[in-house]
């Protein structure tokens, strides 16, 4: 069990590490995207509402990460004490 956990987190770092290295750089600030968004919905446009629901995706994915990892760390845990000791 132990080494199931391990590979899963040796896996997850490289992918983690991977994301945020070689991410390309965005080339839009924040005021540019706002005002985008804004012109857009302001003529009809639904693009601002995809920016909305892409920046709660952003911000609800380290907390699902962090729940996953902290449900497989409780699941493990209770596994170990439920098992009878030799």
């Amino acid at each position: 069990m132990k080494n199931k956990i391990f590979k899963f987190l040796v896996v997850f770092l490289l992918i983690a590490t991977f994301v945020t290295f070689f991410v390309d750089m965005a080339d839009a600030q924040c005021a540019m995207c706002r005002a985008s968004a804004e012109s857009n919905l302001k003529n009809g446009g639904t693009e601002g509402q995809g920016l909305n629901r892409g920046i709660l995706y952003l911000f609800a994915m380290p907390y699902v990460m962090v729940g996953t990892l902290g449900f497989l760390w409780w699941r493990s845990k209770k596994k170990l004490e439920e098992q009878p000791e030799v």
